[in-house]
């Protein structure tokens, strides 16, 4: 598969097959994520992902334990303050798309709650990584972990396999922490699902758009 094809057939899947992946095809995502670049190649990513179903499940079942005692988010890095103009726009256009594809009416918020917990199941994924960086390493760490993110996607692509990457899953980073044994000083940047794509759910039905090239990129010729 070449890369056109690797990036047009990337999306986020939001529901995955029971089976794990094979161990020499986790092995191999992960090892074509670590040719992603980063600054001074320092390679800040930190990786603590669960390699069989099993773990999965125990994991899913101690952080599904954490929310119900109610404990409150308290991310290391702050969410975006506020979506505006554009970005209000392309972010609702996409929450639309989600649930219209699953019939949920956007006045049910029970629904809307349902499917966002599903973040915290890992949409039935049968491994669950989470991403962490040296706090010292400051805002360019976190920007070599985005970059690790997108190639650990596109990885999973290329090896038939989805990943979607997940903010929601760095909201308890004390108790992933605690559970992976992960020092203090590492920031958790963010979480996310792996597996083959249940390419039947609805949830994996649609795609997101993107903005035509003059909307981002500005051509200088002088």
């Amino acid at each position: 598969m070449d890369l056109a094809a690797i990036l047009e057939q990337r999306f986020s899947p939001r529901a995955f097959q029971d089976h794990p992946l094979p161990q020499e095809t986790l092995q191999r995502i992960l090892a074509m994520a670590q040719r992603t670049p980063s600054w001074c190649n320092t390679q800040p990513w930190h990786v603590a992902i669960t390699a069989t179903r099993e773990a999965t499940d125990r994991l899913r079942q101690a952080l599904g334990h954490h929310i119900q005692e109610g404990h409150p988010p308290a991310p290391d890095f702050p969410f975006p303050e506020r979506y505006q103009g554009i970005y209000r726009e392309r972010r609702k256009h996409c929450a639309a798309q989600l649930y219209g594809a699953l019939g949920i009416a956007r006045e049910d918020s029970a629904g809307t709650m349902a499917q966002s917990m599903k973040n915290f199941t890992f949409f039935n994924a049968p491994h669950a990584g989470f991403v962490f960086a040296p706090q010292d390493l400051g805002f360019y760490g976190g920007v070599d972990c985005g970059l690790y993110a997108y190639g650990l996607s596109l990885a999973a692509v290329a090896q038939g396999a989805g990943c979607i990457i997940q903010a929601a899953l760095a909201v308890y980073p004390d108790f992933i922490r605690n559970y992976f044994a992960v020092s203090q000083e590492m920031r958790l940047i963010y979480g996310f699902s792996l597996g083959f794509i249940d390419e039947s759910d609805p949830a994996n039905s649609f795609r997101t758009q993107r903005a035509a090239l003059d909307e981002s990129v500005r051509f200088v010729t002088r």
